[in-house]
This record gives C-alpha cells, sequence and structure tokens, in this order.
C-alpha cells in the first residue's frame, strides 16, 4: 500500500508536469488552474485503474491448482463508475491441488480456501467438504468423521464451484 501511495503521488506529479507543459506550449495563456486539475484526474485515474485491474493481477500470480471459486463485485457511492461497471475487490480460491481425502470416508475432503481482498492480507481457511452432501464446514482440530456430527455444515448447492473444483479433482 505504501509503494501504491509513492506511484500516485508520481502519477499527480506526473500530470502537473503535462499541464504545465501545456501553459509553457501556450505562452501561460492556459489557465492556471490545469496544473492541480491535471494532477488531481492523473491520481485519480491510476487508482481507478489500480481497482479494476487488481483482480486479473492478482488472479495471474497464484500458483497452479488454486481455482478461483467466488468472485464479489462492489458498488460504492463514493465510487460512482462503479454502478456502471462494479469492481471485484474480493475472491475466494481453493486449493485443489494439495486436497486430501479423508482415509475412512472418501467422500471427505480437506481443502484450503483463500480469501483475497484488496488492500489486505490473504486469509487461509482450512475446509472440509462433503461431496456426497454437498455440505462444508471448518476444519476443526483433527480429520475425524465421528467429530465431524458436531461440526455445522453448510449446505452447497449441486453446481457450487466449490463442489465442482474439489470433487470433481479428488473424485
Amino acid at each position: 500500500m505504501f509503494w501504491e501511495l509513492i506511484a500516485t503521488l508520481f502519477a499527480g506529479i506526473g500530470g502537473a508536469g503535462i499541464a504545465l507543459i501545456i501553459r509553457a506550449l501556450s505562452n501561460k495563456k492556459a489557465p492556471k488552474w490545469l496544473v492541480p486539475s491535471f494532477a488531481g484526474l492523473a491520481m485519480l485515474g491510476f487508482q481507478i485503474q489500480g481497482e479494476y485491474t487488481w483482480y486479473d493481477h492478482q488472479k495471474s500470480l497464484l500458483p497452479d491448482g488454486l481455482v478461483v471459486i467466488k468472485t464479489v463485485q462492489q458498488e460504492a457511492p463514493w465510487r460512482p463508475w462503479s454502478y456502471l461497471y462494479p469492481q471485484t475487490m474480493r475472491f475466494i480460491a481453493a486449493d485443489v491441488n494439495n486436497s486430501a481425502k479423508n482415509t475412512v470416508d472418501s467422500d471427505l475432503v480437506l481443502v484450503d480456501l483463500y480469501f483475497f481482498e484488496r488492500r489486505h492480507m490473504a486469509k487461509r481457511v482450512p475446509q472440509i467438504v462433503d461431496c456426497m452432501n454437498e455440505a462444508r464446514t471448518d476444519f476443526t482440530s483433527a480429520f475425524d468423521p465421528s467429530r465431524l456430527n458436531n461440526s455445522q455444515w453448510h449446505p452447497l448447492n449441486t453446481n457450487d464451484p466449490l463442489i465442482n473444483a474439489v470433487c470433481k479433482k479428488a473424485g
């Protein structure tokens, strides 16, 4: 985030420089307000560009085996352009290459979900997916089917991307 701030400031300096060149070429007939306006527009444009390219950039950095299973697009009143073209600010990826079937019950698969959010560190949350019953629960301390009966299971749809990614790979 620090480097993004520095880059934003340099974008503003570049925008102001363009306005100063315009003023110099017009023999200072161009209005003085162009300098701060160009600086502000350059900084705003840089931030907007960063918001819209963040998801694609982060997705390109994911190692093989991490499959994006959900994206969250957001709109905000302080970003009026986001109502026309919502921004992807969060997404969830499943580590299907490192998922593991339970040796006792092969319908249970342990998988790590990674939660990514703009300007935040990624969070890893281990989950157990029941491929037969199409549900998921948080991974506790042991991958023991007898303890899973007390877990809170969250039902998933048949075509849920988590079921498709984990169970088809595991199957």
